[in-house]
């Protein structure tokens, strides 16, 4: 499905593989062309690194509009929030020397409690167990997915409104620990605070006498800047393989981090969104369990992850890493009907006499180009590679698109003949300078 005319005040930035594709750098130099920004799911398991003059910005729940004056910042109700993580990073980037004033988060957006970590962990643990040890989702922790459940299951979820209503706050905090202590301490313990009523509700009081100043109707004043003509920037957590509903289940996150997600998670329709950019590496990262069928466990793998600095933003895990997925980013492109993409880190790829791209999977002994995201079929695909000329010299001082290598342009040639939709901004290298729009053939400024 091709798009053709879409609103022309917002845009979308959605990742296309398995998160950590870099779309808060592309988040962060978009977000000067828009009066807000808007983040729409997920939770603190989703960081976003953005370096600006050097100096690296850590963010998990902020959007990254925020270290852009005079940009709205907006943490949607399709959000479960982390309120601690919050104000630790609020209070980070006021000492850095960032404001944090316009920011508004969603009286509906749902919030992570401190059973649901123990619940996370608790849950990670018995799948393990049970499965000798290789059956666990290989979350982040940080209590995101029963978050989710809880929001799901309703009549026990805590939403950002309800840390100003102290009966409901009351009422709900005393429900989900009755409904969740049991099942806790039958599986080896928790901490004493992740079950604690009264100390609950004191810190989810706290959390709301802090937060008060930036709870609002998300939703409606969305709806009122595109009514006014104001521009509007949809920030996607995590990433198209890892949605709930079209990633490799059960590998997957607790939401849409898709194009899809956005009406969800905004309160906006369909007709909202108007520009999508897809955002991909040069190459493949996963971090966790799941298939991932180009990963390399070699050399060539290692030397990816060392130049890349492939280690998670919110765990310092170290990321899987293998060749570009063409299979799985046709798929993703797809999903999100995106118009244009970002090929993000293609000055890792520096030094490679030659690199591969998956063009097809090969399962059962036939060849297919079809990417099919159960994680149980997908488990099964061996990739089909083709080769190309790399490149040795390094790109992250070429300010031109004319100063790139041949090799990098046949690279971005390869990647648009097999997706159907350009490549218009390469990165090479981490800083906000070393990004290059090949539309307008120099560095975006």
């Amino acid at each position: 499905m091709t798009r053709t005319e879409a609103p022309p005040n917002t845009t979308a930035v959605i990742g296309l593989q398995w998160g950590d594709e870099g779309k808060g750098k592309i988040v962060d130099l978009l977000a000067r062309e828009h009066d807000w920004v808007v983040r729409y799911n997920g939770g603190a398991n989703a960081g976003h690194s953005v370096v600006v003059n050097g100096e690296r910005f850590a963010l998990h729940l902020m959007p990254s509009g925020v270290l852009c004056k005079g940009v709205t910042s907006v943490i949607g109700h399709g959000v479960v929030l982390d309120p601690s993580q919050l104000l630790s990073e609020i209070a980070s980037l006021r000492k850095r020397g960032v404001e944090v004033r316009s920011l508004l988060i969603s009286s509906g957006a749902h919030i992570v409690m401190p059973y649901h970590k123990a619940e996370d962990a608790a849950r990670e643990s018995l799948l393990a167990e049970q499965r000798g040890g290789s059956g666990s989702i290989g979350t982040t922790g940080r209590g995101i997915g029963p978050a989710y459940a809880d929001k799901v299951q309703r009549g026990t979820a805590v939403r950002v409104g309800d840390l100003l209503r102290p009966a409901v706050l009351r009422a709900r905090v005393e429900a989900a620990v009755a409904l969740k202590r049991p099942v806790l301490e039958r599986h080896g313990g928790t901490p004493a605070d992740a079950t604690d009523v009264e100390g609950i509700i004191d810190l989810a009081t706290r959390w709301g006498q802090e937060l008060e100043p930036f709870i609002a109707d998300t939703r409606g004043a969305l709806h009122s800047a595109i009514d006014r003509g104001e521009r509007v920037l949809f920030e996607g957590a995590n990433a198209t393989l890892l949605d709930v509903d079209h990633g490799t289940y059960p590998f997957v996150t607790s939401s849409s981090p898709t194009a899809l997600g956005i009406g969800p998670g905004t309160g906006l329709p369909p007709a909202a969104i108007g520009r999508v950019v897809g955002i991909a590496k040069a190459y493949q990262t996963r971090v966790g369990a799941g298939p991932m069928p180009t990963e390399l466990l070699d050399a060539d793998g290692e030397r990816i992850r060392e130049r890349g600095r492939e280690f998670g933003t919110t765990t310092g895990r170290p990321r899987r890493c293998g060749w570009l997925d063409l299979v799985a980013l046709r798929y993703a492109a797809e999903v999100n009907g995106i118009d244009e993409i970002a090929l993000m880190l293609v000055d890792v790829l520096a030094g490679f006499k030659e690199v591969r791209v998956c063009r097809a999977y090969r399962i059962d002994g036939r060849e297919t180009d079809r990417f099919d995201p159960d994680a149980s079929v997908l488990g099964r695909c061996e990739p089909v590679y083709d080769t190309l000329p790399g490149f040795a010299q390094e790109i992250t001082g070429v300010t031109e698109a004319g100063s790139l290598p041949e090799a990098v342009l046949g690279y971005v040639a390869a990647v648009e003949a097999a997706v159907g939709v350009p490549v218009r901004i390469l990165s090479v290298g981490p800083d906000r300078s070393q990004t290059i729009s090949l539309d307008a053939g120099g560095v975006l400024s």
